[in-house]
Formats: C-alpha cells, sequence, structure tokens
C-alpha cells in the first residue's frame, strides 16, 4: 500500500529537532550568503539594474514572514504524516565543510563570469552535435554549465545559497500532492518520472517516503545524472535515462505520476510547449503531473521585484517570460487540466491531471 507517515501528534522532540535542524541550515546558508556578498561586491553596474516592476524591494519582515510560513508548512506536513521529517536534520559538520570551501572557491570564478557576461563558455563544435543550442550556456554563470561533474557537486549548496536554506523545504511541498496521487495504491505498482532530476536531491525526499516506487530519472546531462545516480544508489527502484526532454524515451500513457522540478524556467516558450505535451503523451489517462518552478508575476506581488532582479543579476535568459507564462493554457492544450497552485515561498507547486 502507499506508504503515509502518520503520527497523530508528533513528538515534541521531533519538533524541537526539526526547528532546531532548519534554524541551524538557514543560518548556515545566511552566512555563506554574507560572504559571498563580501567577496564580489556590488552584482552589476546599477544603472543597469531593471526598471520594470512598479512594486517595492520586500522589506525584510516581508522576507522573514515568507520563510517562517514556508517552513511552518513544511512541519505541519510532517506532523500531519503527509511525508517523513527531513532526513538530513542531523548535521554532517565535516561534509558541510568541504562543500562550504569548494563552493566559495567558485565564487570568484562565477562573479569574473557575470561581470564579463561571459555565458558560453560550455558553446562548442562537438557539443552542438549532442546538445540544443538553448542549452549550451553557463546558466546562472555556473563554472561549465550543466556539463561539468565539479558543477554538480557544487550545484545543491549554490542553490541553498541562493535561498538561504530554504530550497529543500520549497521541494518537499511537492510531497503533499504526490501523496495524494498515491492515496489508496500499492506503490510498487505506480511509474513515476521525474523529468530533468538534476542532482537528486527531490528525489532523495521522494525515495525516503516512497522506497519501492517504479521510478525513473531523466536528465539531459550526463554529469548530473551521474552525480543523481551516487546520490540514490542506496535506492534500488531508481532507473536513469540521460535523454532531452523533448523527447522522452518512454512509451505513451505508461506513468502514473510525472515530476518536474525547476525546468521549465530555463527552457525558451517554443520548448516548453515541446516539453508539455511529451509530458502528456507519457502520462496515463488520470495520470498527475507535480510542478514545482518559480513564482511567477502576480502571484505574490510583494515579491514581484524579485523576479526582475533575479535574471538582473544571475544568466537567466528565459526567466522573463516564465514569469508572464500562462500554464494552464498551456498544458491544458496537451490535455492536461489544472486542479490546484500552492505557493510556496519564491516557488509555487501546480498540479495537473490528463484527461
Amino acid at each position: 500500500m502507499s506508504e503515509t507517515h502518520s503520527r497523530p501528534h508528533a513528538k515534541p522532540a521531533l519538533r524541537l529537532a526539526y526547528g532546531l535542524s532548519q534554524g541551524v541550515r538557514v543560518a548556515w546558508y545566511l552566512g555563506q550568503s554574507v560572504v559571498t556578498r563580501r567577496m564580489v561586491g556590488p552584482l552589476s553596474d546599477e544603472s543597469s539594474r531593471p526598471r520594470r516592476s512598479s512594486s517595492k524591494a520586500p522589506d525584510r519582515r516581508q522576507l522573514l514572514k515568507a520563510v517562517a510560513d514556508l517552513f511552518a508548512a513544511d512541519w505541519r506536513n510532517v506532523e500531519r504524516g503527509v511525508y517523513a521529517a527531513p532526513h538530513d536534520m542531523a548535521p554532517r559538520v565535516l561534509k558541510g565543510i568541504s562543500k562550504a570551501r569548494a563552493y566559495l572557491a567558485d565564487v570568484p570564478k562565477v562573479d569574473g563570469r557575470r561581470r564579463a557576461k561571459a555565458h558560453s563558455e560550455v558553446l562548442n563544435e562537438e557539443r552542438r552535435n549532442r546538445f540544443p543550442r538553448y542549452y549550451l550556456q553557463n546558466f546562472h554563470y555556473q563554472t561549465g554549465g550543466w556539463l561539468d561533474d565539479a558543477s554538480a557537486d557544487i550545484y545543491d549548496t549554490q542553490v541553498e545559497v541562493l535561498f538561504t536554506g530554504t530550497a529543500d523545504a520549497m521541494r518537499r511541498q511537492a510531497l503533499v500532492p504526490l501523496a495524494q496521487a498515491l492515496q489508496g495504491h500499492d506503490q510498487r505498482e505506480v511509474n513515476a518520472l521525474d523529468v530533468a532530476c538534476g542532482t537528486g536531491r527531490f528525489l532523495t525526499f521522494v525515495c525516503d517516503n516512497y522506497p519501492r516506487l517504479n521510478l525513473t530519472a531523466v536528465d539531459l546531462s550526463p554529469n548530473y545524472l551521474a552525480k543523481a545516480r551516487r546520490t540514490l544508489s542506496k535506492w534500488r527502484n531508481v532507473s536513469y535515462l540521460n535523454a532531452n526532454a523533448e523527447k522522452l524515451p518512454v512509451a505513451d500513457a505508461s506513468q502514473d505520476v510525472v515530476t518536474c522540478i525547476y525546468l521549465f524556467h530555463e527552457l525558451p516558450p517554443k520548448i516548453r510547449r515541446v516539453v508539455g505535451s511529451e509530458i502528456a503523451r507519457v502520462l496515463k489517462p488520470g495520470g498527475r503531473l507535480i510542478f514545482t518552478d518559480a513564482l511567477q508575476k502576480g502571484d505574490k506581488a510583494s515579491l514581484d521585484m524579485l523576479l526582475d532582479f533575479f535574471p538582473w543579476a544571475f544568466h537567466e535568459p528565459y526567466f522573463a517570460s516564465y514569469t508572464k507564462e500562462d500554464f494552464t493554457g498551456l498544458f491544458e492544450k496537451t490535455g492536461l487540466d489544472q486542479l490546484s497552485e500552492t505557493p510556496a515561498f519564491l516557488s509555487k507547486v501546480m498540479v495537473f491531471e490528463k484527461r
């Protein structure tokens, strides 16, 4: 049967451990963020700062409340047994220090690339024959783009520093509709596909809660897929496909659930439609797409200015169009109807069902 982690009232000790671990997590990544800002100084020429947003920048109190709301929702889900407590609440100090050192050592390279607006280092003729042109960029000005082992090793740290320790909690909100989709099903008979799995970080939470799920992880980067394979090595029911989401090597109507975490904001508008059609193709009738990505304009008016700031400060060439994309309409044309939309700090979770 599908597994839940029912505890009518989680033990006070667990609540305390959760609160302490997430507080330490935020402090740890916030500290690295402060060090980063001191290392790089102003992100760019202030004269180039975007001025499209009519809203003011959120103040510190608003941001702190938004972070607190996210962790409160995360804890409620644990307390209600929707999913298990995070598996990494006990910090691995030496490993954390090692990751922080690797991340900080790369900061000057990223900053140099940002200042020079150098975002095509990964582009060469050999790769042109293997990857789509839009993919051959140094997204976020990352060293190696998506095509480097070292990039895959520090990526999760980069993301957590950017979001001051909230990235995992935002990802975990996708487990809520996953639990709903699996309710009453034997997980051994459920096929789930994660499109653009990256380092496999989100899938660690999926596997923690549903270790018998028939899970397939797909990513276009061989380097990031190799990292995902290492990250998920203790789970045996995971298959790996090095493939383009534009042409998934998966049979029609074969998947009960498709998850897609933080992919679409890095796709050109035309490609979003291609990938959306592929997701619809592989889903069974009645199957669910669980889609997690960044907020869009108007989702939270107080945070709209951050949506303009992000592509300015980091190389995100398709983010501006993403913030205005009509995903309800996009997926409706593929045969997927939207069931819900739930904010999660700087992200949101949308759920679609195939007719």
